[in-house]
Formats: C-alpha cells, sequence, structure tokens
C-alpha cells in the first residue's frame, strides 16, 4: 500500500504521512505498528488496573471510594480532553501530537508506579488519562493518513479497532500476570519501556503531517468543550457513589451539559471554531459517534463485571482471572479482523448491526450466570459471543465516521469518534455498576454479588439493542455499503 497524494484544504496543504508515491508497503506497516501500539496502550490502561485494585487498597489504604477513582481519574481525563487532542494533532501535526501525548503518558506511568501515597496514585492516573486523550485521536489519524481510501484503508482501521479491542480485553491478563508474579506497580511500570520502544519507532518512522494550516486554537471552545465533557464524566462516575439525585451527582451533570451548551453557541459564530458543527450534517458522522457511544457503554463495562464476576464470586486469583479471559480477548481480536471482508461482501451497516444483535445475545447469554458457575458455560461460551460481536461493531462505525472527513479535520473527527466511545463507556459503567449496587442492596455474598452483576449484563444486553435499533433507522445505507469497496 503506497499512500496516494491528499488534497489540500483551502486554508493550506496537508502532508500525507506516508511520503506521497515513495514508501514501500514494508514502511507503511511500520507506520501502522507504530500507530496502533500507542492505542493498544491506552485502551488497555482503561482495565489493566481492575485485577489489580485489591492490592492497591491494601498497599496504599485507599477507600473503596478512592479505588473507584483510580478508574475514574483516567477515564474522566481521557474523555474530557479527546476533542482538543484531535484538533491539535490537525493544527500542530500528527507526529508532533503523537509523541507529546506518548510522552506524557510513560512519564505518569512511571509517576503512578513509584506512588507512595493515594493522591499520588491518583494525580498520575489523571495524567495518563491526559497524555492518552492527546494521543488517541492522532493514533486514528495517522492510520487514516498513511493508506488511500477504498478496502486497504477499511483493513487497516479493522486492525487499529482490532488491536484497541485487544487492549481493552487484555487488561485483566496483563494486570493479573503482573500483580501476581511481581507487584501492582508494574501494572503501571511496564507502560515504561514499552512507551519508550514506541517512542523511538514513531521518531524514526513517522513522517510529520497536519491538516490545519494557517488556523488557530480556538482556546474557548476548547475550554469550553473540555470543562463540559470532564464535568459531565465526573457526574456521570458520582452516580455510583452518591446516586443520580444527589446534588453530588447533579450539579456536575447539570454544569457540563451548560458548559457543552454554551460551546455549541460559541462555536456557532466562530471564524476558527474547535468543532465546526457543519461535520454533523453528514449523516454518516453523526450516526456512527452516537451509535458508537451507545454500544460503547455496554461494551467496556462487560470487561469490568466479567473480572469482577470471576474473582469475587467463583474465587479466581489475579493471573486466574486474566487467563481466563483469554478466549475473550482473542474473540474480540478475530470479530475486529473479520468485519473488513464481511464489510466488503454485505456492507457497513449490516456487520454493525449483526456484530450489536450477537453481543446483546452474548450479554443475556452472560446475564444467566450462577454463584456456583462453570467455567464454560458462566465465562468462556458468553464470553466468546459477546466479544466477537462488539468486535464486528467497532471498525464499520468508525470507518464510517471517518470516512468523509476533509484532511484538515482528520484529527477532529478521529477524536470525535474516541470520544464517543470512551464517554459511553464512562457513562455505561457508571451506570450499569449503579444498577448492580442497587440489586446487591449492599449484599456481599456470592448470590447477592451475582445477582447485580447479571441484572447489569441484562441491561447491557437492552442497551445493545437499542444500538441495533438505531443504526437500521440512522445509519446510511448507502454510503454504508460503499465505505468498504469504494474510495469516499
Amino acid at each position: 500500500m503506497v499512500q496516494q497524494p491528499v488534497k489540500a484544504p483551502a486554508d493550506g496543504p496537508s502532508d500525507p504521512v506516508i511520503p506521497t508515491g515513495s514508501a514501500p508497503p514494508a514502511r507503511t506497516w511500520l507506520v501502522l505498528s507504530v500507530a496502533c501500539a500507542g492505542q493498544f496502550l491506552v485502551v488497555l490502561d482503561v482495565s489493566v488496573v481492575n485485577v489489580a485494585l485489591p492490592s492497591l487498597r491494601s498497599d496504599l489504604g485507599l477507600s473503596p471510594a478512592g479505588l473507584q477513582w483510580v478508574l475514574n481519574a483516567y477515564s474522566i481525563a481521557f474523555a474530557g480532553f479527546m476533542l482538543l487532542g484531535g484538533r491539535a494533532a490537525d493544527l500542530f501535526g500528527r507526529k508532533r501530537t503523537f509523541l507529546a501525548g506518548l510522552g506524557l503518558f510513560t512519564v505518569m506511568s512511571l509517576a503512578g508506579g513509584l506512588a507512595q501515597e493515594g493522591w499520588q496514585l491518583l494525580a498520575a492516573r489523571a495524567g495518563q488519562g491526559l497524555g492518552a486523550a492527546v494521543l488517541a485521536p492522532a493514533t486514528l489519524t495517522i492510520v487514516t493518513s498513511a493508506v488511500p481510501p477504498g478496502p486497504a484503508r477499511t483493513r487497516a482501521i479493522g486492525t487499529w479497532a482490532a488491536v484497541g479491542g485487544a487492549g481493552g480485553a487484555a487488561g485483566g491478563l496483563v494486570g493479573g500476570i503482573l500483580t501476581d508474579l511481581l507487584s501492582w506497580r508494574w501494572v503501571l511500570l511496564i507502560n515504561v519501556p514499552v512507551g519508550v520502544l514506541v517512542l523511538l519507532g514513531a521518531a524514526i518512522w513517522l513522517t510529520e503531517s497536519r491538516g490545519g494550516r494557517g488556523r488557530r486554537l480556538d482556546l474557548p471552545g476548547a475550554v469550553l468543550v473540555t470543562g463540559g465533557l470532564a464535568a459531565v464524566a465526573y457526574g456521570i462516575v458520582e452516580t455510583e457513589q452518591a446516586g443520580w439525585a444527589a446534588p453530588a451527582t447533579l450539579l456536575p451533570l447539570l454544569g457540563g451539559l451548560a458548559l457543552l451548551g454554551l460551546f455549541v453557541v460559541v462555536e456557532a459564530r466562530s471564524a476558527a471554531p474547535l468543532m465546526p458543527l457543519k461535520l454533523f450534517r453528514t449523516r454518516a458522522v453523526s450516526a456512527a459517534n452516537v451509535t458508537m457511544l451507545v454500544t460503547g457503554s455496554a461494551s467496556f463495562s462487560s470487561w469490568f463485571f466479567m473480572t469482577v464476576y470471576v474473582q469475587n464470586v467463583l474465587g479466581y486469583e489475579p493471573l486466574e482471572a486474566g487467563l481466563a479471559l483469554i478466549p475473550s480477548s482473542v474473540a474480540v481480536v478475530l470479530g475486529s479482523k473479520a468485519a473488513p471482508p464481511l464489510m466488503a461482501r454485505a456492507g457497513a451497516l449490516t456487520v454493525a448491526v449483526v456484530g450489536a444483535l450477537l453481543a446483546a445475545t452474548g450479554f443475556g447469554w452472560q446475564s444467566m450466570m450462577t454463584a456456583d458457575g462453570s467455567y464454560l458455560t458462566d465465562v468462556l461460551g458468553p464470553g466468546i459471543v459477546m466479544m466477537t460481536g462488539i468486535g464486528l461493531v467497532a471498525t464499520p462505525l468508525s470507518t464510517l465516521a471517518t470516512s468523509g472527513a476533509n484532511p484538515s479535520d482528520a484529527g477532529l473527527v478521529s477524536g470525535l469518534i474516541n470520544t464517543s466511545r470512551t464517554m459511553g463507556g464512562a457513562l455505561g459503567l457508571a451506570v450499569l455498576a449503579t444498577v448492580a449496587a442497587s440489586r446487591t442492596a449492599g449484599g456481599t455474598s456470592p448470590e447477592e454479588l451475582t445477582a447485580g452483576y447479571a441484572l447489569a449484563f441484562r441491561v447491557g444486553a437492552g442497551v445493545l439493542l437499542v444500538g441495533a435499533v438505531l443504526m437500521l433507522l440512522w445509519l446510511p445505507r448507502r454510503n454504508a455499503a460503499a465505505t468498504a469497496t469504494n474510495s469516499s
């Protein structure tokens, strides 16, 4: 695959990541490998600390609320700064932004692994999330810039989605191995040598490109959208502790929504907006982002509940829990890799809907778990079905969301689809955790915990069915069928 010339936007030229007409296929795949490695790291850290939480609690003396914030500090910063990171990639260069985001992520991973107090760990996790928010949009933009539109780009996005899915899936395994064999600190410290290697690869193989020359960063818009998304995310995660009607939940939620509303007003009047509202006039962009948010709300939470079920109910050790979820991890990768050829035959819409329905079936099966369940019927089987479906969903939605983007907005659109998935994950985990807690009503016996987890999976199945209906009604049928086979 060789990068074809990219049309320059009206405000300045756009340099492809791969030099036009000169890069051999091997160079292109090296670029894709670097981008996918960065995506793997940031998604891995969403879930890698799950199995290490008991060790964290005993070592740093964190309260149950503090343990929850080990997860939330990362996800809030990740979601809140993603759009800003996407636009920064367009304005300041994709390579430069990739290196800055990965560098910050790596340094904060070191700080978290060396933390001696709970607040130090939480600050490091927030710093990791900020680095991830800068890095993640650049990864998808690098992928779409490195490969010309058509089947090759769809396969490349499928690889990117598979690696991202594998990152979320591998969190339990990597965390379990490192916690059991070394300590919880290595759950974070492992990012340091890997991050350094990826930084070296990026410095060598990536070529600088940008799509927004002549523009300035929309600082008012950046402050409003970042503050709004962060406040909404904060309010969402507070629901698990305080409930939906508590001031601690309502104030940040309403405040965040107000900031986002003001952001829309400012963007409509700005000469160089951070988020051009015209993007949402494209049906594929708006529909893909909404359905990604809905399906992401179920898929992210599935890893959390599967991990706590095998540990808290079935009594697995961290390493055993990680090993138990390996087949599910493989399934999400296979689903993502199977999506491009299926899209070429049936269209992106069909593949996305089938994936959502398959995932909903797996969620329904998982909701039948019992307190004395067996590995084959309560973990292995439903896990494979769930994750195959989730893998099938991600690639067509990402392809549709990015296929019509102007080169000057590529980073922004990539940041938007990543934001939708991450915000969906934060929302879904908060809502489903609240649902599970309402069912257990403070109980800690295996039977009570199982009842709560099962209800969360049943609600997740319903959310995925809603997502499938939205796809059928909203995703463009003609473009969905053409995306996999034609140039955008």
